[in-house]
């Protein structure tokens, strides 16, 4: 080690910045220390290997948890430009020894969810978000908003994450208006920066570590900046202390243990890399004893640790989950392109506006250029920055408009770069075996947003499906079902995927449930079964059991859902759970699952839905009216559907169906919504014809009925999507609702405009158009049609029907529908050839 270095070596630095990770890697070259200590868990010492893998590209992240409780974990990401990551790879490619100092996984993962003065160490995963002035006292001016930092989210599986090597709360940003140191005594956490920054006459702690480190040019003394910035910690720490941080004497107590075990085995020759606040704690004079003391009662649970693969946007803090990095994609930038770094960016911005089919020129870029370095000396800046760059950016290339430039901050200065690890890498059996189907069905998981489109008579399809279906019922949303562009058919599924760092903790908690992806998902979903404590729950899981074929499982789950169904009294509840149910019969299909299960618990409670649904729609207010037209809007599509089940008597069940819906549109104790939409349902499957339609509304409109009642009615019978259609072909029953509604007195009229406005602002803008201009003609005498001879036809109307063109097209639609067969082939083609010629 060079004899002008203070030993041991304390490289203190900010985490996850690029000039901090050259000034590492030019002072570990100049000394060659015999040892390398680095602040992070000392679980990660048996991972150190893996950092030299060709497999492995980061960024990546250690990830820690707790063995009996998976959820419980913690996250240290490592970037490119980490200056813990270039000490980690500079130590192993030359075969010096590694060694993490700071306090153990285990002890942090224990202290996750203890609160109160009692804990010496508090832990800082479970505080909830803080300020971005309370995280980046390791000389972080943009904060390491990691879990560690108490920033993660909890994602409604009780999951907290943990911050990259030394974040914790280490660094404190300047946001927020936290510009300003705070005495601790008040309350407040010191944000070292910030006061550097201050006394240096800046106003911006991020501009000014932008010209101190980020801008400083290569050469002189390699351990200059880590003396100055050693001498300005010590300072501020002389003047506040620990700055607010109760946690920190207990792991600067743990760092100290381990460096002077390390001094014992390799002498003063060692190197420590740790977050610049914590380098004057390191070099003070401290006890063993005290040390051990500050340690003592620390709780601990089993942990394990692994690598797993982080991006560029979780370590943005625009995630909320990242380590608190405006722009991870321009950092790495600069640690990669050190020489021109300007130029070179100003490329790679033309490149991407150029494959947005955006003009953008050789000359755009060197008058970008151009502008950038002329507002950094008139900003007195040695280089231009990021603030410079973007814009200048946005005032040449992008025309002063900022929405080509949301896309350059979204690609390029965030970025969806997405790490990989060995597969050497130790992970729980469940993930091996994740991966294994990843590789078989060609499905890499990747950072950014894609749709993926199956089509299920595929086998690779349908295998990719299964896979999908099966993770999310173990809570690994690694893709989410869209509405296909292609169709509706059950054939064709979409797929959303987007792979997020966090998932590894999810099959890291899924594999509590077994150690294959498909005795996992059977065994989550029988344990789901039985602590259902609703019908809809188990009908809803059993579809996810046939759409993840698992076929194990669907046996308690028919036999849960039998003795749920056969217990629930609630017509609503099986209403509810029906359609589930019968959506789960139409995948046998195309799936190749059995389902001669269900067909039986579908027709049984069917059969019970059209005894209780009568009586339980009586007497019901207006919320539960309208939460019951939907129920009974599902019970209609799911009888509609069963046609395609022959062992459950479609024909009986409809028929069936249709008289229930006769007795609801007579009963007059039920609310008028229900009523008519009874009386919808009957004439939409042709039970009713339009004439004992037309009678209904007539009586329903009757001056006998109130008002608020006949609105009701008209709701349920016109309202929806389709039923402004209905009210445009069928001028009767139009000229119905015309004449009640110019006959509702000026009283009652504004206590029903509401519920009528709500109806018809359904309908499409077209067929709203349709009905004005009918309503502006005025409706057809005698309740003729449109076009009848009763009045003149309404704009977009003929004057009656065209049979003869209408007979024309009947061949045709016959064909398509495959109701007649083709043209016989002609037994004597030749013929055809002799009369042509």
């Amino acid at each position: 080690m060079s004899g002008s270095a203070v030993r041991p070596l304390l490289l203190g630095v900010r985490h996850h910045g690029p000039g901090s990770a050259r000034a590492v890697l030019a002072a570990l070259d100049a000394t060659r220390p015999r040892a390398v200590l680095i602040e992070g868990p000392p679980e990660a010492d048996a991972l150190v290997a893996l950092a030299d893998d060709e497999e492995m590209r980061p960024p990546v992240a250690l990830l820690a948890h707790a063995v009996d409780e998976p959820g419980r974990s913690a996250f240290w990401p490592l970037a490119e430009f980490s200056p813990e990551w270039v000490a980690l790879r500079w130590a192993v490619g030359h075969g010096v020894p590694v060694r993490f100092i700071d306090l153990p996984a285990a002890h942090v993962l224990a202290l996750q969810g203890e609160d109160g003065p009692a804990t010496p160490a508090a832990p800082e995963h479970d505080t909830g978000p803080v300020k971005a002035a309370d995280r980046a006292r390791d000389g972080d001016p943009a904060g390491d908003r990691s879990a560690r930092d108490g920033d993660s989210p909890r994602d409604g599986s009780g999951q907290d994450g943990a911050g990259q090597p030394g974040a914790d709360v280490d660094g404190v940003g300047c946001e927020d208006g936290a510009d300003r140191p705070e005495d601790p005594a008040d309350g407040m956490r010191v944000d070292p920066l910030a006061v550097l920054a201050e006394a240096a006459g800046y106003d911006d702690p991020e501009r000014w570590w932008e010209d101190v480190v980020e801008h400083r040019g290569a050469g002189g003394d390699p351990l200059a900046p880590f003396a100055a910035v050693e001498e300005a910690m010590g300072a501020l720490r002389e003047t506040y202390g620990t700055g607010g941080h109760d946690r920190d004497p207990v792991r600067e107590a743990y760092m100290r243990l381990q460096l002077r075990a390390a001094r014992k085995e390799f002498g003063d020759e060692v190197a420590v890399v740790c977050g610049a606040w914590h380098v004057p704690a390191l070099r003070q004079r401290s006890t063993v004893t005290a040390d051990r003391a500050l340690l003592k009662g620390l709780p601990k649970v089993k942990t394990e640790m692994t690598w797993v693969p982080w991006t560029h946007r979780r370590l943005s803090r625009f995630s909320g989950y990242g380590a608190g990095i405006d722009s991870p994609g321009w950092y790495g930038h600069l640690f990669s392109a050190p020489d021109r770094p300007v130029e070179r960016w100003m490329t790679k911005v033309a490149g991407l506006l150029r494959d947005e089919d955006l003009s953008v020129s050789s000359a755009h870029v060197i008058e970008a250029v151009r502008l950038a370095e002329t507002l950094a000396v008139m900003r007195g800046r040695p280089l231009a920055g990021l603030g410079e760059t973007i814009d200048a950016i946005r005032a040449v290339m992008c025309e002063g408009s900022d929405v080509p430039l949301e896309l350059v901050r979204d690609r390029l200065i965030v970025g969806d770069t997405l790490g990989e690890v060995p597969s050497t890498a130790p992970a729980v059996p469940l993930r091996r075996d994740l991966e294994r189907q990843q590789r078989a069905l060609r499905l890499k998981p990747e950072a950014l947003e894609r749709e993926l489109e199956l089509d299920l008579r595929k086998e690779n399809d349908a295998a990719r499906s299964r896979l999908l279906h099966r993770l999310r019922l173990l809570s690994v949303h690694w893709g989410e079902p869209v509405a296909s562009r292609g169709g509706t058919g059950t054939f064709r599924e979409t797929w959303r995927l987007a792979w997020e760092p966090e998932l590894a903790v999810r099959v890291a908690e899924a594999g509590v449930w077994g150690t294959t992806v498909l005795s996992a998902a059977t065994a989550k979903a029988e344990s789901a079964a039985r602590d259902a404590t609703a019908l809809a729950e188990v009908t809803a899981l059993a579809e996810h059991c046939l759409l993840a074929d698992l076929p194990d499982a669907l046996p308690t789950v028919m036999k849960v859902l039998a003795d749920r169904a056969a217990l629930d009294t609630d017509v609503a509840h099986l209403a509810a759970a029906l359609p589930a149910l019968v959506r789960t019969l139409r995948y046998g299909d195309v799936r190749g699952t059995d389902t001669e299960a269900l067909a039986g618990v579908a027709a049984g409670l069917a059969e019970r839905i059209f005894v209780g649904l009568p009586p339980a729609c009586s007497a019901l207010d207006t919320d539960a009216a309208e939460e019951m037209r939907r129920h009974v809007d599902a019970v209609h599509t799911a009888v509609g559907l069963l046609g395609g089940v022959p062992a459950v008597d479609p024909e009986g069940l409809r028929a069936r169906w249709h008289g229930v819906l006769r007795k609801l549109a007579g009963r007059e104790s039920a609310p008028g919504v229900l009523r008519g939409r009874s009386v919808r349902l009957l004439l939409d499957d042709g039970a009713l014809d339009t004439d004992e339609a037309a009678r209904r509304m007539g009586l329903v409109l009757s001056p006998g009925t109130g008002p608020a009642d006949a609105a009701s009615w008209i709701e349920g019978f016109v309202g929806g999507g389709s039923g402004g259609l209905l009210l445009v072909h069928d001028e009767r029953l139009l000229a119905l609702v015309d004449a009640w509604l110019t006959g509702v007195p000026a009283d009652a009229f504004t206590d029903v405009l509401p519920l009528l406005r709500r109806t018809f602002s359904a309908y499409e803008p077209g067929v709203r158009r349709s009905l004005g201009e009918l309503v502006r003609r005025g409706p057809a005498a005698g309740g003729g049609t449109p076009g009848s001879a009763s009045g003149p036809a309404a704009p977009g109307f003929g004057d009656g029907l065209d049979t003869a063109r209408a007979d024309a097209v009947l061949p045709v639609v016959r064909l398509l529908l495959g109701l007649d067969p083709g043209p016989a082939p002609d037994p004597h083609p030749d013929h055809h050839v002799e009369a042509a010629a």
